[in-house]
């Protein structure tokens, strides 16, 4: 049988857990599997993209445990009523190929990403920080906030979006929650005073959604809406004042704010700063930016603290998913005795 997560259960459980105390919790499994990241076998995701956005197949295993996750990733959703991304997951056993974990990852991977970046901020962010700016107040908005939070004892955040209706959204979900929210009058409004600055807009065009003027010394960057070729958010000039930090180089490359570069662009990966191989965070004045497109080892550790969280819990069921005759090479043998309804 295999274990599965369904809607209605990931829900329950993300009531009964806390957001922000989850996202506390998968850090920690998120620095695990970084720390063993050469382990992993890796590749860039499986993309087919359309006319109306894109699926993806993104892979990876410890050669222990298998794991992908299928995603989507459509702009022009909610203004026709659905989801931009929606996504599911499966972890199978190396061993005999079982699948022997099935969740869905809409709300699960809006989970991972924050606190993916909130991994990252603190290795990356300035010590103190307190102030984030939010440029893109979408579904991710909430979620980096309690990240952040959770890591960073962020509190103040100052936003903006084109969409005056998802910053009204935003405030309506996050005051209550104990944030002290300001609705910026513009992107360049809503970095001042910001010690981390979130980019998180939908659009899949080449834009500048933060200018390199508005970025000063000392801050940290955290750009997670660029993620298909295609599509960017920062003025190029910021990158070559800042130290850029990524999760897989072959996949930022075509995906990540690095597409524009040469080549031979100088990044770290961040594996490295979590195994202290290399530096962060090394000075005051220094602009950090975590260019970050989502890998598959992150949603492998989602998934792995998921499964273990909900083990003896009734937040999940199972289901027979696997055909399992009597004669392992006698298949045919079950249609031709079907099981009992």
């Amino acid at each position: 049988m295999t274990r599965f997560v369904d809607v209605r259960n990931m829900v329950r459980w993300a009531a009964a857990q806390g957001p922000e105390q989850i996202m506390a919790g998968m850090v920690g499994y998120l620095e695990d599997d970084f720390r063993r990241w050469p382990t992993f076998d890796k590749t860039p995701r499986v993309a087919s993209h359309t006319p109306f956005g894109v699926l993806e197949l993104m892979p990876t295993s410890d050669y222990e445990t298998y794991g992908f996750k299928y995603v989507n990733g459509h702009p022009s959703n909610p203004a026709r009523g659905y989801q931009t991304v929606t996504a599911f997951g499966v972890l199978a056993d190396v061993h005999n190929g079982y699948p022997t974990f099935l969740s869905e990852m809409t709300l699960l991977t809006a989970f991972r990403t924050a606190a993916t970046s909130a991994m990252a901020a603190k290795y990356l962010a300035p010590r103190g920080a307190r102030t984030m700016a939010m440029i893109g107040s979408g579904s991710q908005a909430e979620f980096q906030a309690l990240a952040m939070r959770a890591v960073l004892g962020i509190d103040t955040l100052r936003i903006w979006d084109t969409d005056p209706l998802a910053m009204d959204k935003a405030v309506r979900n996050l005051t209550p929650l104990g944030f002290q929210v300001t609705v910026a009058s513009s992107a360049g409004d809503a970095v001042r005073g910001a010690e981390v600055i979130t980019t998180c807009t939908a659009d899949k065009a080449f834009a500048t959604v933060l200018s390199d003027a508005d970025v000063r010394p000392g801050v940290h960057l955290n750009a997670i809406g660029g993620d298909c070729p295609g599509k960017t958010e920062l003025e190029a000039a910021i990158l070559d004042r800042a130290d850029v930090f990524v999760e897989f180089t072959p996949q930022t490359r075509i995906e990540g704010e690095i597409q524009h570069q040469p080549a031979d662009f100088a990044v770290t990966e961040l594996w490295e700063v979590v195994t202290g191989a290399r530096p962060g965070r090394t000075g005051a004045e220094q602009i950090t930016l975590f260019d970050s497109v989502g890998f598959a080892i992150e949603d492998f550790s989602a998934l792995r603290y998921l499964r273990d969280a909900v083990d003896g819990t009734d937040f999940f069921e199972e289901i027979d998913l696997v055909a399992a005759p009597d004669d392992p090479k006698d298949l045919f043998g079950l249609v031709m005795s079907p099981l009992p309804v």
